[in-house]
């Protein structure tokens, strides 16, 4: 159940033509009363007789019988109450008694006032009523509306409890504009799975990710394809922008804009500019990628997962043990590289991606104010993506793109957890949902470089083979068992094996890759210390190309042949 108070307003008349009528764009069906102040309330939309105006003078007489001076200028209340989309249709009875909870929680009729504000309920959907209030009392007074959002916020979760509908979690005030219910119409009748907003939101993020000034952010919505509109001051300074699909557009024809600031609040250019100004900075020691895991420098797509895939992980540290502007500032940026992965993968894990992305988008947003200049790494990381261009499905691409998701989806699941210690509902559910999608992802971009390195280890020499048992069991003994016992193992014993013959040590790296963070909860034991170690001796994550070598149970004697020509990493699996 979810309460929204509009801004108030001046006209009782014209609000009540809007809920009658059709709608922006027909989506009004059957509008009528469903409860009201008095029940002797005319119902324009079910008794012919009844007209708006009528409605109106009943609802405006207390207003009216105020000295002109003393009416208040915006008169008019106006909160809409939506259920969820998977929850039930509600009867007109229950919308009924949700309204008159609603007007007594928010304090516009209370319990048992008989001189309290008239109000009126509309119901024009399955989903959702408007309440119309207007705000004197019949005794001339007015009501006493302190924190009715948080009121009506608090009324709702006791709705979904004795309705048993599906429980929202609270808001804070920082999510974005939800879309209208005639911009959800209007995306259905066009066959769209969003809306004209949230598609807008979700490429302004796109061309945000990893930009550096504002050219690049305009030129960037110019190559999307939007129409733009900038706002300059008379000094000729940049003072915000609108923007608008080219597609979208209301009954004259004309393009529907939105300011950043409306899509979302972090989308506004002010804040926008916040990001850039960070960039000067000094950077933490604690966010610096550690130069063992720093790839090499490259422009291709399979180097830049990589690197991204580094940035991650020490972005993890931080949002584990960092100070809380610092990790808002990681939380925040970690947005940035789930959108420029999303926009740069194959067609098999993009649409989870985005799916991922979109969800993530509530995670970066509280109370807490980030302090840009420590999510220098992860924005680096994100701006590398963009520009290193589309990445292929297959080979160190395919496998790359599964490495920066599993730790994507590490840094998400903190996320989530740091968020529900400090008791943000919504930005934490927002990062489980979005860590659901990118263990999906992960499975799609994983599956085919698993099962190659899974045959290799599979036709490794026993005596091999059980030597890197001793290994995992001198790292690890506390896991070791569940991690031998997995299918993964196959792929961590050819890992291993490759480690050893590229001249790193086995058990060093086991025991670093196992410190650097439990694996208690890890799905996969074995998958998380595959990546974890190919990530950080810099072996290839595609095996296919790989050469087959011949090998002896001795330390070190198959070392005559390295690893497979460089690809690209894999992530371990989703936890």
């Amino acid at each position: 159940m979810i309460p929204s108070i509009h801004e108030r307003g001046s006209e009782t008349i014209g609000l009540i033509r809007y809920l009658y009528g059709p709608g922006t764009d027909e989506e009004h069906i059957d509008p009528h009363l469903v409860a009201a102040f008095d029940p002797l309330t005319p119902d324009p939309g079910r008794d012919p007789k009844a007209t708006y105006e009528q409605l109106q003078r009943l609802l405006d007489q207390p207003v009216n019988a105020l000295p002109a001076h003393r009416r208040p200028k915006k008169h008019v209340w106006h909160l809409s109450v939506r259920a969820a989309p998977d929850d039930p249709v509600l009867s007109d009875e229950d919308w009924a008694a949700i309204a008159r909870r609603t007007v007594a929680a928010t304090g516009i009729a209370p319990d048992g006032d008989e001189e309290a504000c008239r109000w009126a309920a509309v119901r024009h959907a399955d989903d959702h009523i408007h309440i119309i209030a207007t705000l004197v009392r019949d005794d001339g007074r007015r009501p006493r509306l302190h924190n009715e959002a948080r009121r009506a916020q608090t009324e709702c979760r006791r709705i979904e409890a004795d309705y048993h509908l599906r429980r929202v979690p609270t808001g804070d005030g920082t999510a974005a504009k939800r879309p209208t219910s005639s911009e959800r119409h209007k995306a259905k009748r066009q066959g769209k799975d969003r809306t004209s907003r949230e598609e807008l939101r979700e490429t302004v993020r796109r061309a945000v990710a990893g930009a550096t000034s504002e050219e690049e952010f305009f030129d960037r919505l110019v190559a999307a394809g939007l129409l733009i509109r900038k706002r300059v001051a008379p000094s000729g300074d940049l003072l915000g922008y609108k923007v608008a699909s080219p597609d979208d557009r209301n009954r004259d024809q004309e393009p529907i804009f939105y300011a950043g600031s409306t899509l979302a609040p972090d989308l506004s250019l002010p804040r926008i500019r916040q990001r850039w100004a960070g960039g000067d900075s000094s950077q933490s020691t604690e966010t610096a990628p550690d130069q063992k895991d720093q790839a090499p420098a490259s422009s291709g797509p399979a180097m830049a997962r990589r690197r991204a895939a580094s940035a991650v992980w020490q972005a993890v540290l931080v949002v584990d043990d960092g100070e809380d502007a610092h990790v808002a500032a990681q939380i925040a940026a970690a947005g940035e590289v789930l959108d420029a992965l999303a926009k740069t993968s194959a067609a098999h894990t993009r649409a989870e991606l985005r799916e991922a992305a979109f969800a993530y988008e509530r995670a970066t947003r509280s109370h807490i104010q980030a302090e840009r200049g420590h999510d220098r790494a992860l924005r680096q990381a994100a701006r590398d993506l963009v520009h290193s261009g589309p990445a292929l499905g297959r080979g160190e691409d395919g496998a790359t793109t599964a490495m920066a998701i599993d730790m994507l989806f590490f840094l998400v699941t903190t996320t989530a957890h740091w968020h529900a210690k400090k008791n943000h509902a919504q930005q934490a559910a927002a990062a489980r949902q979005a860590a659901e999608h990118l263990r999906t992802a992960y499975r799609a971009a994983a599956d085919t470089p698993l099962g190659t390195l899974y045959l290799r280890g599979q036709h490794l020499p026993q005596q091999l083979r059980q030597r890197q048992a001793a290994y995992l069991r001198q790292a690890v003994p506390e896991l070791a068992e569940q991690a031998l016992a997995e299918p993964g193992w196959f792929a961590l014993a050819a890992t291993l094996a490759d480690a050893e013959a590229a001249g790193h040590d086995p058990a060093g790296l086991l025991s670093e890759a196992a410190g650097r963070r439990e694996l208690a909860t890890a799905d996969s034991v074995s998958e998380v210390l595959m990546w974890r170690l190919r990530r950080m001796a810099e072996l290839p994550a595609d095996a296919t190309s790989m050469p087959q070598r011949t090998t002896t149970a001795a330390p070190g004697n198959d070392r005559t042949a390295r690893p497979w020509a460089s690809r690209s990493d894999q992530p371990g699996r989703a936890r």
